[in-house]
């Protein structure tokens, strides 16, 4: 069985076919043809030919998808070896998650990256994937993913500076930058740790059409603290609401992939520590970065402000763009 969001096909096989940015069932209908010979051609098995197929379509909490299921009568001695294409042409940054049932065996995991030539072999001792492959993601999915290092980029801006009733004065040593930093890394990364969890594990749901745009209004916020106090101090606690709702945006890649409670944990686990190992890398370069240039006299103007300005523009963009379905910016 193959699951892929209308949106991603939509982008590699413009199924609106009159352009008003909406898909009807109609034109989903008429589509289907050209999405199974695309999924089919784009997706195989080594050894194995598809005899007989069934379509359907599944709405979930992120959207509707097309699942194509596919039969075969072969016959492996050895493990399955996939090669996956998906989206390859359109979205260098996709990537697939297969999820194979050996015969006797636990489920298998396997993260497929459709830019890499070679096929993927799936071992069938394989609980869940090698323990770097959901570590690797999630650094990828943070560093990829540009509102949440957005958020983070406002919340640091000001990390090198103290503003005082006589403005602004750049600190003296790397630890006076570094200690708010780490209130803030640490309560952004309890924060969406938290509702990583919950989300992925499906405990708690909210609809993607609630959360992208949230994610850019807390970008306006973090960017309007620093033109005009409105957190008054409180910062690192405002830090961990906005992160409860950045957790909701990291969970989309496990919550799909009904896996038993040990296997859930292991790459639930593997994909926070690589969620915070990218985000470290972020604040690393970014603080190092603020504090060489703390001195410069129009700091507090070109950095400061203009980059909160510019900031709070993306982030209201992003909103329209979340809200009204529209694209104005290429990311």
């Amino acid at each position: 069985r193959v699951d892929v969001a209308l949106r991603d096909l939509d982008v590699a096989l413009d199924l609106d076919a009159d352009g008003d940015g909406r898909l009807t069932w109609r034109e989903v209908r008429a589509a289907w043809p050209s999405i199974e010979e695309y999924l089919r051609s784009h997706i195989e098995v080594a050894g194995c030919r598809w005899t007989r197929s069934e379509r359907l379509l599944e709405t979930r909490i992120d959207g509707t998808y097309a699942a194509l299921v596919m039969d075969s009568d072969c016959r492996l001695a050895a493990p399955p070896t996939i090669r996956y294409t998906v989206l390859r042409e359109v979205d260098p940054t996709h990537r697939g998650i297969a999820r194979l049932e050996l015969a006797g065996g636990p489920p298998v995991l396997q993260v497929l990256d459709p830019t890499q030539a070679a096929a993927v072999t799936a071992a069938p001792a394989v609980v869940a994937p090698p323990p770097t492959q959901f570590l690797r993601e999630g650094v990828r999915h943070i560093l990829g993913g540009y509102d949440h290092v957005l958020f983070l980029l406002c919340l640091l801006l000001p990390s090198v500076m103290r503003r005082d009733a006589a403005g602004w004065r750049p600190v003296r040593a790397l630890g006076e930058a570094l200690w708010p930093v780490l209130g803030i890394a640490t309560a952004f990364t309890l924060a969406h740790s938290i509702t990583l969890g919950l989300a992925a594990s499906r405990l708690v749901s909210l609809p993607p059409s609630f959360i992208e745009p949230a994610i850019a209004v807390t970008i306006v916020l973090a960017a309007l603290d620093n033109l005009r106090p409105i957190f008054r101090g409180r910062r690192v606690l405002v830090t961990f609401a906005f992160g409860l709702i950045h957790g909701f945006g990291f969970a989309g890649v496990l919550s799909e992939l009904n896996l038993a409670p040990r296997a859930f944990a292991w790459a639930l686990l593997q994909f926070n520590v690589g969620l915070e190992l990218g985000q470290m890398v972020v604040i690393g370069i970014a603080v190092s970065l603020l504090f060489a240039l703390r001195g410069a006299r129009r700091y507090p103007a070109w950095v400061i402000r203009g980059g909160s300005m510019a900031a709070m523009l993306v982030g209201v963009l992003w909103f329209v763009e979340r809200t009204a379905d529209l694209r104005l910016l290429p990311l």
